[in-house]
């Protein structure tokens, strides 16, 4: 059975949303869409090669699938590797408004905290989240993320859209490795290791 894995591009000071371009997520007149783009480089570009080289389908937000069915069907390269899997393999799009998709091999999850076992069950390495911070925060509410991969980039915004936001459930992380972008990106990986424990320094 595959794992569920989200992987996401974060600020410093946890913010998600529009990473890659002024017009990507423009709600709540967020301001600052594409503030990842300079920090892009060759070794963020390997890490999400590498990423996708595991994903036996994805699981996607309407915002985010929206964006990438506007962009990738265009690049036909079929040695790209990122546009290779995207176009090919299985791709589920949680949404409560749109029940239609065009782009091949698209199909709707009504319910997905309901469903995603299910689909699950018919691959045997992973089904990817990329972005899609509703959906993401959908997730991380219900427990269902087995593996989270964050690349979290030299910057702060104060404003915008954050993976943990309120009515995260508590928990504990393991960290299972890291790494770092010749431009100062941190790449983390973190598990799932059970619920959150507290202690004190108190000396009494």
């Amino acid at each position: 059975m595959a794992e569920l894995t989200l992987t996401t591009f974060l600020t410093i000071d946890g913010v998600m949303q529009a990473p890659g371009g002024p017009d990507e997520d423009t709600s709540g007149n967020f301001p600052y869409g594409g503030w990842l783009v300079p920090h892009a480089d060759d070794d963020m570009g390997k890490t999400m090669v590498e990423i996708f080289s595991k994903a036996d389908a994805f699981l996607l937000g309407r915002t985010t699938y929206d964006i990438f069915s506007a962009y990738w069907p265009r690049v036909t390269d079929p040695n790209d590797p990122i546009a290779g899997k995207l176009n090919s393999l299985p791709k589920f799009v949680a949404s409560h408004t749109q029940n239609t998709f065009g782009w091949s091999g698209s199909t709707h999850v009504r319910d997905v905290t309901k469903e995603i076992a299910d689909i699950k069950k018919r691959f045997p390495r992973e089904v990817q989240v990329h972005g899609s911070c509703g959906l993401a925060q959908t997730l991380i509410r219900n427990d269902l993320i087995d593996e989270y991969r964050l690349l979290t980039f030299p910057v702060v915004l104060g404003t915008g859209k954050r993976l943990f936001g309120a009515g995260a459930v508590p928990a504990t992380l393991r960290l299972v490795s890291s790494s770092t972008t010749s431009k100062g990106a941190i790449v983390s990986v973190y598990r799932r290791a059970g619920s959150l424990k507290t202690g004190s320094f108190a000396l009494d």
